[in-house]
């Protein structure tokens, strides 16, 4: 039992005047970072840790936790505003929040994202604080054959829900893992596609396949079609009705079970380490379609899916400190800073954590907690900045936009081969929508495509020829049934519908 006072101690230090002003500092500049495409909370946090040296443990841990919480939501704001997602995650919620944006409810598509980002994250946080031991030994039973299973059954479903084709879903999504297999070979560490560049070693560069694909070749096609009269990026009608600029208590109750399932799996994708937000978010968006009465509706401006997408993808922040927490184990790349920047001052996280730093670590969890109610405060005074900005010309915001891509992808891969690929990426992504294929799903199989392969070759490497060891895991088993019926239901079935119609 944990001594309320190791509790009370924790809360005071986390409500001092200093740690309140850097959450706020952290959060500001979080959701700054997170509307620049290219400049998203990882690199923030990498940046940031280097000046929290002088500060003390607890104000330096709230601050790269602000930054990462306030990127959450600032990362929608490019997506739904101009349709340029940062980060595969962020594409997800332009699928319906760019269409809202068009048809002039942008500020309502802002606001929802706003309060499905700050739902989500609650749910995680008072996940974290409550549930953490057993979530993550739950986690941790998921052995490679379970992970991979998983991952195919994310990929039938994310391929059948985007675009009206499942087989060029499939194909996009293969074509994702085909680009993951440049570089070295995650086993054997041997090098594979790299062509004689020594800069091909890491693989492509993650930032710049998704700029390049998501989102330069976007705003591409946008200065390309500008003619004639210059208009602002964004239309915001000046009288708008109210209820196109704001979002009811009644609206927000009517997404409830939305929300609330892509809380729980953010949580689920979370606790598990490898997996991230993007996986979590196309889960949640397809169980949403799934479960409404207007599944045609997704994709022109349902607001159900910016709340299905945000909220999962903001309950993966804090399910991701839970095998930090409780194991010693970085859930993502996020948590990995985080790692580093306790061991920098002198802590060692993992379950002894509880024991000789408890004040700290409940202290954490006050911090994170009243983080929330900050990042809600400040996304919804955000909004009418960004607002403002998109108001202007289109021909800046595209060619702003453009200039930031160039240079987030400049910075994350430290020169202009990163820019050479972001371009040719921008290219294949132009060239994937002329054709009708996704580029959405195209970067989630890159962006999981070294998990699928590592997981795949433990997988064989378990079954070692046998297949009747599945028999011993019967998670796996019951997610690739799972896979093979979301073939059937998103590919056979329409089209025998369509041929029985026909006759």
């Amino acid at each position: 039992m944990v001594d309320i006072t190791i509790i009370l101690g924790g809360i005071a230090d986390a409500l001092t005047f200093i740690n309140f002003i850097f959450v706020i500092l952290g959060i500001a500049l979080g959701q700054l970072v997170g509307a620049m495409p290219g400049i998203g909370p990882v690199m923030a946090m990498a940046i940031a840790i280097p000046f929290t040296f002088t500060l003390s443990p607890i104000v330096a841990i709230s601050f790269l936790v602000a930054v990462n919480k306030g990127a959450l939501i600032g990362g929608a704001v490019p997506s739904i505003l101009i349709n340029v997602p940062g980060t595969p995650d962020a594409a997800i919620t332009a699928l319906d929040g760019y269409p809202m944006s068009q048809q002039g409810k942008a500020i309502r598509a802002l606001k929802m994202a706003v309060y499905s980002s700050v739902t989500g994250d609650f749910f995680s946080t008072l996940t974290l604080i409550t549930l953490a031991p057993l979530i993550a030994i739950a986690a941790l039973k998921m052995g490679p054959i379970e992970i991979f299973a998983l991952m195919v059954f994310a990929f039938s479903i994310i391929s059948g829900l985007v675009g009206d084709s499942m087989i060029k879903g499939i194909l996009s999504a293969v074509l994702g893992l085909m680009c993951a297999t440049v570089g070295l070979d995650p086993q054997n560490g041997t090098p594979r596609f790299i062509f004689g560049f020594f800069q091909l070693y890491d693989g492509l560069p993650l930032v710049s396949v998704a700029l390049g694909s998501l989102a330069v070749c976007h705003i591409l096609h946008r200065l390309a079609a500008i003619s004639g009269d210059i208009k602002s990026a964004v239309s915001i009608p000046k009288n708008q009705k109210k209820e196109d600029n704001s979002i009811s208590w009644a609206e927000y109750w009517d997404c409830k079970y939305t929300l609330l399932k892509g809380s729980f799996l953010g949580v689920i994708f979370g606790a598990i380490p490898g997996l991230d937000s993007s996986a979590a978010a196309f889960m949640s968006y397809g169980s949403a379609k799934q479960a409404s009465k207007n599944p045609e509706s997704f994709g022109k401006g349902n607001i159900h899916g910016v709340a299905a997408a945000e909220s999962a993808n903001s309950a993966v922040c804090g399910a991701n400190l839970i095998p930090m927490f409780t194991l010693g184990l970085p859930g993502n790349v996020a948590a990995a800073l985080l790692i580093s920047a306790f061991i920098i001052h002198g802590i060692q996280p993992g379950p002894l954590m509880f024991k000789e730093q408890g004040q700290l670590v409940y202290s954490i969890f006050a911090t994170m907690m009243f983080a929330n109610v900050i990042n809600l405060i400040v996304g919804l005074l955000g909004l009418h900045l960004w607002s403002k900005v998109v108001n202007a010309p289109e021909s800046l915001i595209y060619s702003s936009s453009l200039l930031l891509c160039i240079v987030g992808s400049y910075i994350a891969t430290g020169g202009l081969f990163g820019v050479a690929v972001l371009l040719l990426f921008a290219v294949i992504g132009y060239l994937m929508i002329v054709f009708d294929y996704s580029p959405i799903v195209f970067i989630i199989g890159y962006f999981l495509g070294e998990r699928i392969e590592l997981t795949l070759g433990q997988t064989l490497t378990i079954i070692d020829g046998d297949p009747l060891v599945l028999l011993s895991h019967p998670i796996a088993i019951l997610l690739f049934g799972s896979s093979l019926f979301s073939v059937y239901w998103f590919s056979i079935r329409p089209l025998r519908k369509k041929m029985s119609e026909g006759d």
